[in-house]
């Protein structure tokens, strides 16, 4: 009995905690798809279904004038005796389309103390990024002052304008990794967005608007805390302007013009748990005013755009510049201005709306042995971790380490090309130690990278 008991308490707690999680959403009307907050009050149906006065209005006068087949809802009892029928009715509306409720006397969702100050937010970028010390002082500075244009006082006139921001780097530089690792130590709602995948509206691909609706959803759909959030959107250098086409170009210079009223700030209504508007998503205002906008893109051939700007003042003689002196220099992207950014094919109106720009330097040898092995989540760390799971100890000499970095050099794709590697190198050893439990230490050597040996072996004491 008493066994019988807990489990009945147990049972009504979970449904407790279920209904109590229920009345944190809005009710959405399952026809017009307008939430509590604008349609007003609901009528709860069976099915939990729930339909707005005006909604249900229109259905009386519709029946009234003859019905229409195919349609038949069935009343709530102490509605009267009517019945009508609707086909493929849900039992209710999925979880990711519900809205949260804006709840009175609530605790502001940003606390400006909370927010720490560049210099702490750069130590804790440190100890997840390695190198690019200018990209994350630049990020560093922007955020803080962001989150402080948000808190500040207008009493004065005085309105500070939004630090949008736009990275430039080659592939496997970090780009994407540094804004993961910035929104998770501010605890802020993030949403990274691909600009391949965003066309003028009307065509197919995701909307403009499908940027904001993914930011959304990160922050639970709760409206207040993803007007507080960040939104990175990757690849931004696809949407250049395409030279030489005679087609209309949906998905370059017309994406770029969409974007401007959403980095400037603008109220845009964004479907909620979907990529486009549609009759059966409920709809929700999101104003973009305090969302922070990251731009990043690797912009390939830049380089060249660059180049030949620095080599307008070359000329003949003793002291004149080699036109080959920058043909060489890694991090050429140092270098680029706005002038470069517009002939590559970047409207200036979208530039002029990502006032801070910053470039991420490719990773050389020594800095790609830094990313294997000094970050909090280091690739090293994670497989002596699974094999730690087998109690055997797992080390890499300092030559392979090297070795590994030439290797990923040659691929061209920054430090992605270190996972690949490794994984190839260590598929046989991840193999073979959980068949004998004798094994207690393996060692990684430069010969077993480079096919001339195999890794060291010892075993237990």
């Amino acid at each position: 009995m008493a066994e019988d008991k807990d489990e009945l308490e147990e049972v009504n707690t979970e449904n407790h905690s279920d209904s109590h999680k229920e009345d944190d959403y809005e009710k959405v009307c399952y026809v017009c798809r307008r939430p509590e907050s604008k349609a007003g009050k609901m009528i709860t149906m069976p099915g939990n279904i729930c339909i707005c006065n005006s909604c249900m209005q229109r259905a009386f006068d519709q029946v009234e004038k003859g019905g229409f087949p195919g349609m038949m809802f069935q009343m709530p009892p102490g509605m009267g005796n009517m019945s009508f029928q609707m086909e493929d009715v849900p039992n209710t509306v999925p979880q990711k389309q519900k809205i949260k409720k804006k709840k009175e006397g609530e605790q502001p969702v940003l606390d400006i103390r909370s927010i720490p100050a560049p210099h702490k937010i750069n130590a804790q970028l440190n100890e997840y990024v390695v190198g690019q010390e200018h990209a994350k002082k630049a990020i560093s500075v922007a955020v803080y002052n962001h989150y402080k244009r948000i808190a500040a006082d207008r009493k004065d006139g005085v309105e500070i304008e939004k630090s949008n921001m736009l990275m430039i780097g080659p592939t496997g530089s970090g780009k994407t990794y540094l804004v993961k690792t910035l929104a998770k130590l501010l605890n802020v709602p993030l949403a990274i967005a691909d600009a391949t995948s965003l066309t003028e509206a009307g065509y197919i691909g995701d909307d403009i608007e499908s940027v904001v609706s993914k930011l959304l959803a990160a922050a639970d759909n709760d409206v207040a805390k993803a007007e507080h959030g960040i939104i990175f959107i990757d690849e931004i250098d696809k949407l250049a302007r395409k030279k030489n086409t005679t087609s209309r170009d949906v998905s370059g210079e017309a994406v770029q013009q969409g974007l401007l009223k959403l980095l400037e700030g603008a109220e845009v209504e964004v479907p909620v748990g979907a990529n486009s508007k549609n009759a059966m998503v409920p709809l929700e205002t999101v104003n973009t005013k305090n969302i922070l906008f990251i731009c990043g893109g690797a912009f390939p051939d830049l380089e060249d755009i660059i180049k030949e700007r620095l080599n307008r003042t070359s000329s003949m003689g003793f002291q004149a510049d080699l036109r080959d002196k920058y043909d060489h220099d890694p991090n050429i992207l140092r270098q680029v201005e706005i002038e470069d950014l517009r002939k590559f094919g970047m409207i200036p109106e979208f530039l002029g709306r990502l006032p801070i720009v910053f470039s991420l330097d490719a990773l050389d040898e020594d800095r790609l042995v830094q990313v294997l092995k000094e970050p909090k989540n280091a690739i090293l760390k994670q497989y002596q971790k699974l094999l730690a799971m087998d109690e055997v100890d797992l080390r890499f000499d300092e030559d392979a380490l090297h070795a590994i970095a030439k290797k990923a050099l040659k691929k061209d794709t920054g430090a992605r090309a270190l996972r690949a590697i490794i994984e190839e190198f260590m598929l046989d050893i991840m193999y073979e130690i959980p068949k004998d439990d004798n094994i207690g230490r393996v060692t990684i050597t430069k010969e077993y990278i480079e096919n001339t040996g195999g890794p060291i072996i010892e075993l237990r004491a």
